[in-house]
């Protein structure tokens, strides 16, 4: 065995222990300031986008900035943990997150580019698809996060066929705030509760 065959031994080694670890350093705190952004997002819609359909560049404008800030804030806690813990497991378990979410992440950027250039009287199929698309990057990446979390993918994929079923009405505020309110709070309930809540004789020093 030469040393290259040995490396990449190594580095599925590495792989497959990546797989079967949790990744730790998603924290509740920033999926939760996600669902609260859904909300803000949908009351700002309710207040200044009256008809979504006729201002397609002002309703992309604001679901896209507050998607664009809740990966932004997720994805820079994550890397900061994973730095600062030095762990190549860890190091390794983000790249593998990143690459089973990013081809729907990738797809939603697609199908969100092409409506809004080309089709904008198809606006009212992007939360669906949105909602869709999401869920099946949660699916893809779930056994890095508590079994639970299998759950959110599932609800994602019922509410963006719900959304895709009310046709135009997908495009009211609530279509998206209440969904991603809903299972990003779920989501981050899972994570406190699985992985940073206080147990044992820490619970007793936390509450103290």
């Amino acid at each position: 065995m030469d040393v290259r065959d040995a490396i990449d031994q190594i580095s599925a080694i590495r792989t497959q222990l990546a797989r079967t670890e949790r990744l730790k350093s998603l924290r509740a705190v920033p999926v939760a300031l996600s669902g609260a952004l859904a909300l803000l997002a949908a009351g700002a819609q309710s207040l200044w986008i009256q008809e979504p359909a006729t201002e397609p560049v002002r309703y992309l404008l604001l679901w896209v900035g507050a998607a664009a800030i809740s990966g932004l804030a997720a994805s820079m806690e994550v890397a900061r943990r994973a730095h600062a813990s030095r762990s190549e497991l860890g190091v390794a378990n983000v790249r593998l997150a990143v690459e089973q979410f990013a081809p729907c992440t990738v797809a939603g950027a697609i199908v969100t580019a092409v409506i809004a250039l080309r089709h904008a009287e198809l606006l009212w199929l992007l939360p669906g698809l949105w909602q869709l698309l999401f869920g099946l990057g949660n699916l893809a990446a779930h056994r890095l996060l508590p079994s639970p979390a299998f759950a959110i993918g599932a609800f994602y994929l019922i509410t963006g066929s719900i959304c895709l079923l009310l046709g135009d009405g997908a495009l009211q505020p609530w279509a998206m705030g209440l969904p991603f309110a809903g299972g990003q709070g779920a989501l981050a309930a899972i994570l406190w509760w699985q992985q940073e809540r206080p147990v044992g004789p820490a619970a007793t020093e936390h509450l103290r």
